[in-house]
């Protein structure tokens, strides 16, 4: 596969997109509802976390990603969920999500919630019912999947992060939001491409170690984007964090101190990566991808 890293991602966002726009088309689910979860769910978005699967498999096998693509679709779906459910007035209170209104905005604030839940739901029976995969993938898949999104992944960061509003957090305390709020489904993307594509138990330890650096750099460039990044390419304000006063790495670390940080975690992902005996892949081409996006 000679591809540039940008023609991967564009070629890895189609096949999720085709994956995820198959997802409805005979089902006995109310039409508001199915209309709420595809208005989220087919939305666009960068589909980085799917992308990362897939590149995280093709590290261990270059062709036939097919048994990869119900997890990809699940792990795109509790994302949309999340966002679905940050987006309402008891969580974050946004009327817009990549220019269109919110969930909520759209249908109604009882439909949003409803249409979370159907998404987070589904996307295990995804995988439960996916006939590629053996009974031990499914277990293995939906057990990281479930501890990835639930009380001590996702949801703990969700918490962690309000929890933290209006107050200064410590660099501790900051990466501790990020590791579980945005870095529990980024890991979850890298173990489980990387299993299904046969890794051994030493390279899956040390792969656990790159997502966690590739999670807080994510989340690194994040806030220096809402610092010096284009309004019209973010799709949102720049800014915000400060106004909201949110505690962000430019805040506790200044900008050039951030950037830093940002290399000297780039430099231990690249470290992990090299453990595990993978260099020269996509993850490699990904991980700066992360690390210099401008959107």
């Amino acid at each position: 596969m000679n591809y540039s890293i940008k023609n991967y991602i564009q070629q890895g966002k189609e096949i999720v997109e085709q994956k995820l726009s198959s997802l409805y088309t005979d089902t006995n689910i109310p039409e508001n509802l199915k209309a709420s979860m595809e208005y989220s769910l087919l939305a666009g978005g960068k589909r980085l976390r799917p992308i990362l699967l897939l590149a995280s498999y093709h590290s261990f096998k270059k062709t036939d990603e097919a048994k990869t693509l119900r997890t990809a679709a699940a792990l795109e779906m509790i994302h949309t969920y999340s966002l679905i459910h940050d987006d309402l007035p008891a969580m974050d209170d946004d009327d817009y999500r990549r220019g269109a209104l919110t969930n909520h905005k759209k249908f109604d604030e009882a439909t949003a919630i409803l249409a979370g839940d159907a998404l987070l739901t589904n996307s295990f029976e995804l995988i439960a019912e996916d006939e590629l995969l053996t009974a031990e993938e499914k277990v293995f898949l939906i057990t990281e999947l479930s501890h990835a999104s639930g009380p001590e992944g996702m949801v703990a960061g969700q918490v962690l992060d309000m929890e933290g509003e209006m107050s200064t957090l410590s660099l501790e305390e900051l990466e501790k939001v990020h590791e579980h709020k945005t870095g529990k489904l980024i890991s979850f993307a890298i173990i489980a491409g990387a299993y299904l594509g046969n890794a051994t138990e030493t390279q899956l330890t040390h792969l656990k170690k790159f997502a966690y650096y590739l999670g807080i750099i994510f989340q690194v460039q994040d806030d220096i984007l809402d610092v010096i990044g284009d309004q019209e390419k973010l799709g949102k304000p720049v800014g915000s964090d400060e106004e909201n006063e949110k505690s962000t790495y430019p805040n506790l670390l200044g900008l050039e101190g951030a950037k830093n940080h940002l290399s000297a975690y780039t430099e231990k992902a690249l470290q992990a990566l090299q453990e595990a005996n993978i260099e020269q892949s996509y993850l490699e081409q990904l991980l700066y991808y992360f690390g210099e996006r401008d959107h």
